[in-house]
């Protein structure tokens, strides 16, 4: 019984590259005639069009999103948003769960994949994470971001987690940046996207309801970089403690 359940979610799985791969060859040319324009609104564009493709890719997976809380997130404010890593789903899933433009911290190997890396570098602040001077670089391009009323969004564990741990480790970045930058904290915690598409099996992808929830973002305004190691234990305590639920 449990070979035929992995054998049709691996059936499923598969359908749903025909509506990605549609979608992506529509998608990514008009991410190109976006930035070809240019323009202070040309981010915010982008993310509208983020936002409709991966609403897109939700209904095309039969894949329904609940949100809880996003009430305490103020659309017109700027954050440094962050939240924890289960499966790729989070990444569409981030992009749905509020109307904030913001940039994504990523990979700097990332940006290298044809067409797709040239919207990334548009879109995204890369990082090459075993480079200091490169991770230097990423906290003022961040900076920059929030300055110009664009948030950024890190994963502060730095990756998918695929152990049985509920949390990684934090790195520093994100908390770094709140307390330099004074700009709250959002903290979205996700629940149960490795369950509809676990990262030791890609192409087993059930339908089903992701859910997340955001917690009231803390201010950091006054902090010191003394009050980091606190602000992780704060951070990683509002995860947990959804987590458990």
């Amino acid at each position: 019984m449990m070979k035929i359940k992995f054998l049709l979610y691996n059936l499923f799985g598969i359908y749903c590259l025909i509506p990605f791969v549609l979608s992506f060859i529509v998608v990514i040319p008009i991410y190109f005639l976006l930035f070809s324009i240019g323009g202070p609104d040309a981010p915010y564009r982008a993310h509208r069009v983020s936002r409709a493709w991966a609403w897109l890719l939700f209904s095309s997976f039969f894949i329904r999103v609940k949100i809880n809380n996003r009430e305490v997130i103020d659309p017109k404010k700027e954050y440094v948003f962050v939240a924890n890593h289960l499966s790729v789903l989070d990444i569409p899933l981030y992009a749905v769960s509020c109307e904030n433009t913001f940039r994504f911290l990523s990979k700097a190997e990332l940006a290298k994949i044809p067409f797709l890396g040239y919207v990334i570098r548009k879109l995204y602040i890369t990082v090459n994470r075993s480079d200091k001077t490169d991770r230097g670089r990423s906290i003022e391009k961040m900076k920059e971001s929030l300055r110009e009323g664009i948030s950024v969004f890190l994963a502060p564990e730095g990756t998918r987690n695929k152990t049985s741990a509920p949390l990684l480790a934090f790195k520093d970045g994100a908390f770094i940046l709140a307390v330099q930058s004074g700009i709250p904290l959002a903290v979205l915690t996700v629940i149960n996207t490795h369950h509809l598409l676990s990262p030791a099996h890609p192409l087993a992808l059930k339908p089903g309801t992701l859910h997340a929830e955001w917690s009231e973002p803390i201010l950091t305004a006054g902090m010191t970089e003394k009050d980091i190691p606190i602000l992780k234990e704060m951070v990683r305590n509002k995860m947990l403690t959804i987590l458990k639920k």
